[in-house]
């Protein structure tokens, strides 16, 4: 009697030998572990040094900036130091920011080198303010459609 291979035909089944594939597969992964950067283990912020002894020069600033700046005492709100209300009401600040906003828009005021009208707001709070009532000035400057929104927080003496 003779061996059977299981089919009538007789021939061997032929099976692929992946050894070497995955000698090569390693290789490649060891290649891209070496050539793949690491990611930075701390970031390194430049802090600008003390000025020079220079002549004074008066810098005066933007007409177009809007500053909103919130009493630690009286929890008042001013914009460009006049007063708007309070935290707890602060339609009448919406209200004058929008108005603010619709000037510009006809006037034709944009930001430097875009199409998009200044829209920049700076919020000013010590840090004793209520982080709530922060965020009742920013919610009433994003209704009024402020944008972006820049927050200068340190102990200020209002």
């Amino acid at each position: 009697m003779g061996m059977s291979t299981g089919g009538g035909s007789g021939g061997a089944t032929p099976q692929i030998n992946v050894t070497p594939l995955i000698d090569v597969l390693l290789v490649l992964l060891i290649i891209f572990m070496v050539i793949t950067p690491l990611k930075p283990s701390r970031f390194e912020a430049k802090v600008p040094a003390e000025p020079k002894d220079q002549p004074q020069v008066n810098v005066k600033p933007n007409p177009l900036t809007l500053v909103v700046a919130i009493n630690k005492e009286t929890k008042g709100i001013t914009l460009n130091n006049d007063p708007f209300g309070d935290v707890t009401d602060t339609d009448k600040l919406s209200s004058k920011l929008q108005q603010i906003f619709k000037e510009r828009e006809t006037n034709g005021v944009f930001r430097e080198n875009t199409n998009e009208v200044e829209k920049t707001i700076f919020i000013k709070s010590p840090k004793s303010v209520r982080y709530g009532d922060v965020i009742k000035v920013i919610d009433a400057a994003k209704a009024a459609g402020a944008a972006p929104i820049g927050l200068q927080i340190d102990d200020l003496t209002q």
